[in-house]
């Protein structure tokens, strides 16, 4: 991809007030530099209509990104945790060459925010030495999302992305140099990747990897606009799951797993057995009970 070819969209602000903090792992405030993502990721919801973005394959930047964010911070009376990773991941193929999710992050560090990352890419491991930098001052948690155990469905789901075992090694790496770190299971895909075999392979391989917690919703969401593209491509890689869909689920939006019922049961007896951490409130807890511990240690 040739980035001097990546189109801009003006912006006045990025970083924008979250409407309940306390509601997603203790976010205060969300981010987003780029706009689309090219990870191909065949059930995005960020595809919905709702979002206005015909065009979410190709990435866009917004214009004069890193100038807004520090003016943003500046202005911020109070700090917090700023996410990102919300509608676009911010490790898309264009930030190896932009590098302005890695700018960004040294801002936070800068103007004494946390961070709160969600990412496909195992491109994060570049940027381990701000995210340490952070961690010593303000909470700071990774989540790397994996919807399967299987390097081979993950290509087909996923086409653009690192395959699983790339972000598990990225998750290990990411662990053993301290950051606080965990697997997102979002989404979970019913009829393809709500299995009780696939999660337990999932939290097992999570464990060994050194992740802290798993989070998980059992199913996905269907809008206009990301279920026509998630049928399309559904009918390529998987002929006749579609159907199914269809008629467990019409037109409805939040698609539950039908093993939902089983699958927090396996959930719940294999992360105690394990020692993960996947209940929200839990994870945001430890992940800023363990800023407060590394900022006493500091002192």
């Amino acid at each position: 991809m040739n980035t001097k070819d990546i189109q801009t969209i003006p912006a006045k602000s990025i970083i924008y007030k979250t409407q309940s903090p306390s509601a997603w792992f203790g976010v205060d405030y969300n981010m987003n530099i780029y706009r689309g993502c090219p990870h191909g990721c065949i059930y995005c919801d960020s595809r919905s209509d709702c979002f206005q973005n015909k065009d979410f394959n190709t990435v866009t930047v917004k214009e004069n990104a890193l100038r807004i964010i520090r003016d943003d911070l500046k202005r911020k009376v109070k700090t917090g945790v700023v996410g990102t990773g919300a509608m676009s991941d911010p490790y898309n193929p264009v930030e190896r060459e932009l590098r302005l999710t890695r700018n960004s992050l040294e801002l936070l560090n800068a103007f004494g925010f946390g961070a709160s990352i969600v990412t496909k890419s195992s491109l994060i491991t570049r940027d381990i030495d701000v995210l340490q930098d952070i961690q010593t001052h303000s909470p700071t948690i990774v989540k790397l999302s994996i919807t399967t155990a299987d390097d081979n469905l993950s290509r087909q789901l996923e086409p653009c992305a690192s395959v699983t075992s790339e972000r598990f090694e990225a998750l290990h790496t990411l662990s053993e140099s301290g950051v606080f770190c965990g697997v997102f299971i979002i989404p979970m895909l019913p009829y393809i990747t709500d299995s009780a075999d696939n999660l337990v392979q999932l939290l097992r391989m999570a464990k060994n990897a050194g992740a802290k917690f798993v989070y998980t919703y059992m199913g996905m969401t269907l809008r206009p606009g990301s279920r026509e593209y998630y049928y399309e491509h559904l009918d390529k890689i998987l002929p006749g799951t579609k159907e199914k869909y269809i008629k467990r689920y019409g037109l409805r939006k939040h698609c539950q797993s039908p093993n939902s019922k089983k699958l927090w049961g396996v959930l719940a007896e294999e992360c105690e057995r394990l020692g993960l951490l996947y209940d929200m409130k839990a994870i945001t807890f430890y992940y800023k009970s363990v800023y407060a511990n590394r900022q006493l240690t500091f002192l």
